[in-house]
C-alpha cells in the first residue's frame, strides 16, 4: 500500500468516526454531545422514546416523543426503575417529571454539568 493510500484510509476512518458522533438538542439547555452518555436504543413506549445517562454526573437526558429534556442529580436506581417499568410514561410522570417548581430532579436549582 502506498503512503498516499494509507493517508486516505486513515482520513476515511477518522471521518466515519466523526459521523457516528451524536448531538441532541435539549430543551432549556441546547446541544449536548452524547459521547459521554450510556444511551438506550429506541424504546417501545408511546411517550418515552430514548434515555441517556451519565453516571459520573447523575445526569439524564430523556426524549419524550420528539423532544429531549434533562434531569440533574438523578440516581442510577431511578433510571434503572424507569427502564424496567411496564409503563415508562406512567413511571416518568409519577417519579421524575418536573412540577412547576422544578421537581426532585429538575435542573433549575442544581448545577448542570458541562459536556
Amino acid at each position: 500500500m502506498s503512503a498516499r493510500a494509507a493517508i486516505v484510509g486513515v482520513a476515511l476512518v477518522a471521518a466515519s468516526g466523526s459521523l457516528s458522533a451524536e448531538t441532541v438538542d435539549v430543551k432549556y439547555r441546547g446541544p449536548v454531545d452524547l459521547v459521554k452518555f450510556e444511551c438506550t436504543g429506541e424504546l417501545d413506549s408511546s411517550v418515552v422514546k430514548r434515555v441517556c445517562y451519565n453516571a459520573e454526573h447523575s445526569y439524564m437526558l430523556i426524549r419524550l416523543k420528539q423532544t429531549w429534556y434533562h434531569y440533574c442529580e438523578i440516581d442510577q436506581g431511578t433510571v434503572d426503575a424507569l427502564l424496567a417499568a411496564e409503563s415508562k410514561g406512567r413511571f416518568y410522570n409519577s417519579n421524575i417529571k418536573d412540577s412547576g417548581t422544578g421537581g426532585k430532579f429538575g435542573c433549575r436549582d442544581k448545577p448542570v454539568p458541562e459536556f
